[in-house]
């Protein structure tokens, strides 16, 4: 029986079973952006956590560095994770950054259209086509 591609090995992250699979149509930053966003979101990994550091993690997955710091680039972006210079890169302590950029976002959306003078009705028809 032949040993599995490198980039299968599983590494665990907290309670976070981490894997980006070669064969998928998803690029790798992506796989692994999305396992860290939705192990954040569960609360696999505990907010304060110090995740791998970049070059770390891309050996024990066996993908390219860039690869690992495109994903924590977007991460740190969206407010899930944070660098601290040499200390390491952590999860954010401030919660759930996802959902609450969405709440802004909503804000904002719900304050525009009132200044359209649009009915909530037809602004939700909108929003529904728009996630579709």
């Amino acid at each position: 029986m032949a040993d599995l591609p490198i980039t299968r090995r599983p590494i665990l992250i907290g309670d976070l079973v981490v894997t980006v699979d070669p064969a998928s149509s998803i690029p790798h930053f992506e796989q692994l952006r999305v396992q860290v966003l939705d192990a954040v979101a569960a609360g696999s990994i505990a907010a304060g956590a110090k995740l791998p550091t970049v070059r770390g993690l891309a050996d024990s997955l066996g993908i390219a560095p860039n690869t690992v710091a495109r994903s924590y680039r977007e991460l740190e972006r969206d407010a899930v994770i944070e660098t601290r210079g040499r200390a390491g890169t952590f999860v954010a302590s401030s919660g759930d950054a996802t959902r609450r950029q969405a709440q802004d976002a909503a804000a904002a959306f719900a304050a525009r259209i009132r200044q359209l003078r649009l009915d909530p009705a037809v602004a939700l028809e909108l929003v529904r086509a728009a996630l579709r």
